[in-house]
């Protein structure tokens, strides 16, 4: 029973800490004056996984609905077909 305890504890807190992190990354890219821009990237050019893939630069088809990069605030909506999103980036920010 401890074991069982403990393990459910670790995985409560890496996914509280997951999803603070994540919504730290989204709040630095729009402090940093910038937004996140989907529906019109080219294949192999989105800035973090969707459902279908798991790394950034992996989706294989262009405009696909979910594939987003990061641009300057204001520009996505100026764009045909475009649509602002907030999405969980899970890009790693480890700057070594």
């Amino acid at each position: 029973m401890n074991t069982t305890r403990t393990v459910l504890s670790l995985a409560l807190g890496s996914l509280l800490v997951s999803g603070l992190a994540a919504t730290a990354t989204s709040a630095l890219a729009a402090d940093d004056g910038k937004e996140q821009c989907a529906g019109v990237i080219k294949a192999g050019k989105n800035d973090c996984a969707t459902s279908t893939n798991a790394c950034h630069g992996h989706v294989t088809t262009d405009a696909n609905p979910e594939a987003w990069i990061y641009l300057p605030q204001g520009t996505c909506e100026r764009i045909v077909g475009a649509r602002v999103v907030q999405v969980v980036d899970p890009t790693p920010t480890d700057k070594r």
